[in-house]
């Protein structure tokens, strides 16, 4: 048998049909992938919340950082993988008990990589029931190029409780300059009082839509976005709170109240603007409400 003379030049720089056959089949599927979860169940204590139930599971760990003595008044979710790949599942699960008051958050900015074909998962579900306080305050979330995720936050709000929850998205690593091209974008609130629907959203972005976002009906020059809710009482003064310090931040905002439930949107162009944004918000209406969980979490100083 001869042998066939090396491949040299242009010819060499061909790829083999397997090798063409393997990326165009590869898939998250078949990779090892991320399944984890928390969920913690708090009462009522002085001048905070007891511990009623912890589970995690690996990825996901709880910690609840406080004085020795004291009642338990942040809790943190961590994600230890570092980050988050396609075809991940990850749910957060909180429960405020009549008469709780805790602020959840989590460790640090979670990261979404560059996915080939399947999106994360994440599920994150918050219930207060009456007379409990809840504020769900993470920190925010890097959406890499051409990465995929599909999130949903599920809110059930009984009469008397009072929550405060917030989401926001960063769209690209501004330190590498990094604009978003393609990918998947699907993130989705249900927030139910008594259970019954009151509040459904869906922020959604294809790899068609992500060349037109920068257009002036869009998200124009922004690229962090931001949605805060507040369930509780006297809304007509808290809505008329967020509307009066609309115009004092570094980033836009405006506010409506529908179906008993006030909706903030914040948009900036850097992640910074709005982190800003987010804590001179967070400090003044800890003010408005008098304390309680409604403040910028302390980890998000660290």
């Amino acid at each position: 048998m001869l042998d066939s003379p090396p491949l040299t030049g242009a010819t060499a720089d061909l790829p083999s049909f397997a090798s063409y056959e393997r990326a165009r089949n590869r898939t998250d599927n078949r990779l090892q992938r991320a399944e984890g979860g928390g969920r913690i169940v708090l009462s009522g204590a002085r001048n905070g919340a007891r511990i009623v139930e912890v589970f995690q599971r690996s990825p996901i760990r709880i910690m609840f950082p406080r004085v020795a003595g004291s009642a338990v008044e942040e809790a943190v979710f961590i994600n230890t993988s570092g980050g988050i790949a396609g075809g991940d599942r990850l749910e957060c699960n909180v429960t405020a008990l009549a008469e709780a008051s805790i602020a959840v958050t989590s460790q640090a900015a979670e990261k979404v990589y560059r996915a080939l074909n399947e999106p994360a998962r994440i599920a994150t579900k918050l219930k207060a029931c009456e007379a409990a306080k809840l504020a769900w305050l993470p920190q925010e979330t890097i959406i890499f190029n051409w990465a995929r995720l599909s999130r949903k936050t599920e809110v059930d709000v009984a009469s008397g409780a009072e929550l405060l929850a917030l989401e926001w998205l960063v769209l690209g690593r501004a330190a590498h300059g990094e604009d978003m091209v393609g990918g998947h974008i699907s993130d989705t609130w249900h927030v139910k009082k008594d259970g019954r629907l009151i509040w459904a959203d869906c922020f959604r972005a294809t790899d068609g839509t992500f060349p037109n976002l920068k257009r002036n009906a869009l998200l124009s020059s922004c690229k962090a976005i931001g949605t805060l809710i507040y369930f509780g009482p006297d809304l007509a003064a808290r809505l008329e709170f967020f509307r009066g310090i609309a115009g004092s931040l570094k980033c836009h905002c405006a506010a409506t109240c529908v179906s008993g439930l006030i909706i903030v949107r914040l948009a900036a162009p850097l992640s910074s603007d709005l982190s800003l944004a987010l804590r001179t918000l967070l400090q003044k209406f800890s003010q408005q409400v008098g304390g309680g969980p409604f403040r910028v979490p302390k980890m998000w100083s660290c």
